[in-house]
């Protein structure tokens, strides 16, 4: 259990400091900032690597909303959640601890600015309303933990699940990005929300109950509705003649 706890956060350690580093440190640096669509890029790439080297020894969950997304979906025992949780807590904070002493060795260098905190109303990049972050959020989440959910299964082409769930979360930061920041993981949202404190840490309990809903709600669909045998045939390709009811003979 203990190799797969330390994954959990080596994981969750990387993917904040890909992403939300990236979005501190590079950004808006002058001329060559990477801006929103490097960042998006930064967080899909940082989930992407850490699957593949670390996938094989914990699963690769990296965030509590998957955790919670694949217990919901039968894939992952209820004894494991707390655990497996508080690894990718811990790993996120110390993630942003370590941005913090890079991001502060440089003149002006203002916590209080954004850190990559993940906010609505007037803490949203877009200024968008409390309503709209929570839908936002929401949707996100499921349609990532589905992702994950598809793309690990015993169904799935082998040795793709990294990439494809790599490039779904690159593609909700750049859906989501201008309204909250984009969460969908709520250890990513808490290691940066300590450092920042205030609006952050009161806005933090959108940033737990949202992804988690969403990733519940996820494993909770791919189970009961989208969740196929495996003995049952792949439905790709070009079907044989004759192969079903109605085909031409």
């Amino acid at each position: 259990m203990f190799s797969k706890l330390l994954a959990e956060f080596i994981g969750t350690f990387w993917l904040v400091l890909g992403g939300c580093g990236s979005a501190v440190l590079a950004a808006k640096f002058p001329e060559v900032g990477i801006g929103l669509t490097g960042v998006s890029l930064a967080f899909g790439l940082s989930v992407l690597t850490a699957a593949y080297a670390l996938g094989p020894i914990s699963g690769g969950h990296f965030n509590p909303a998957v955790s919670v997304g694949l217990w919901a979906g039968g894939r992952f025992p209820a004894r494991h959640l707390a655990p497996y949780i508080v690894a990718q807590v811990i790993g996120a904070i110390v993630a942003a601890g370590v941005i913090y002493l890079i991001a502060s060795g440089r003149p002006g260098f203002d916590v209080q600015a954004g850190f990559a905190a993940n906010g609505y109303g007037a803490h949203s990049p877009g200024g968008y309303s409390t309503e709209a972050a929570l839908v936002c959020e929401l949707v996100m989440s499921f349609m990532f933990v589905l992702v994950v959910l598809g793309a690990t299964h015993a169904r799935a082409p082998v040795g793709f699940a990294g990439l494809a769930i790599g490039l779904a979360l690159a593609l909700v930061h750049l859906i989501s990005i201008p309204v909250t920041n984009t969460s969908v993981n709520p250890a990513r949202s808490t290691g940066p929300a300590l450092f920042v404190g205030g609006w952050a840490v009161v806005q933090l309990w959108m940033f737990w109950i949202a992804p988690l809903l969403g990733g519940a709600l996820a494993g909770v669909l791919y189970r009961s509705v989208l969740q196929r045998d495996v003995s049952e045939p792949v439905v790709s390709g070009q079907a044989e003649q004759g192969a079903w009811p109605g085909a031409r003979t």
